[in-house]
């Protein structure tokens, strides 16, 4: 067993747990959902190999569909994070925005830092922007990744790429409806 893997186990307990997730802040509370899904992992399942982080898999964005989103909507963002993470607060995998609600999905790979189009990315944990994949300490269990994606009723504008508190306070009580999607991964 790697020292990695032993140190895992030891903190299998530690979480960050959900409170901190952004879907919990109730100033991103709506009163309509729509249906956010994944052609590569069923809500709840594990998510591919190469969605995991460089190192571990590819760091490729999964694809996403989304169907439900109120006409109404100018635009969605996107904000994954991780309350399994050893930390104090959940870690965030990406921030995405300028997201096209008419698109009703994007490709594998369309969250990478450096991307083209319409598509803005933030800073995520650790001041990475783009999608960072899945990197779970070995040893600590399943991590759920939880896509949440809310629907708004203006553009989003930022200077520089927003970091998570940014974000949230941009959107807060203007979410017209919002989805949800969980995946997890493991690493042995």
């Amino acid at each position: 067993m790697s020292f990695e893997s032993a140190l895992g186990r030891l903190l299998r307990p530690v979480r960050a747990g959900e409170s901190h997730l952004a879907w919990k802040d109730s100033r991103l509370a709506a009163r309509r959902a729509f249906a956010l899904a994944s052609p590569a992992f069923e809500d709840g399942g594990m998510m591919p190999k190469r969605s995991a982080g460089s190192g571990i898999g590819d760091n490729l964005s999964p694809p996403l569909d989304w169907t439900g989103v109120p006409g109404d909507a100018a635009e969605l963002a996107l904000i994954v994070q991780d309350p399994d993470a050893p930390l104090p607060r959940p870690v965030t995998h990406l921030i995405a925005y300028g997201i096209d609600p008419v698109a009703g999905g994007v490709e594998e790979g369309a969250l990478a830092a450096g991307g083209t189009g319409a598509i803005q990315l933030g800073r995520g944990s650790f001041r990475r922007v783009g999608y960072q994949g899945p990197r779970p300490v070995a040893g600590h269990g399943a991590h759920r990744y939880i896509f949440q994606m809310f629907a708004l009723p203006r553009l989003l504008h930022f200077d520089s790429p927003p970091d998570l508190a940014t974000v949230v306070a941009a959107m807060a009580r203007a979410v017209l409806a919002r989805g949800q999607l969980t995946g997890r991964y493991e690493r042995p």
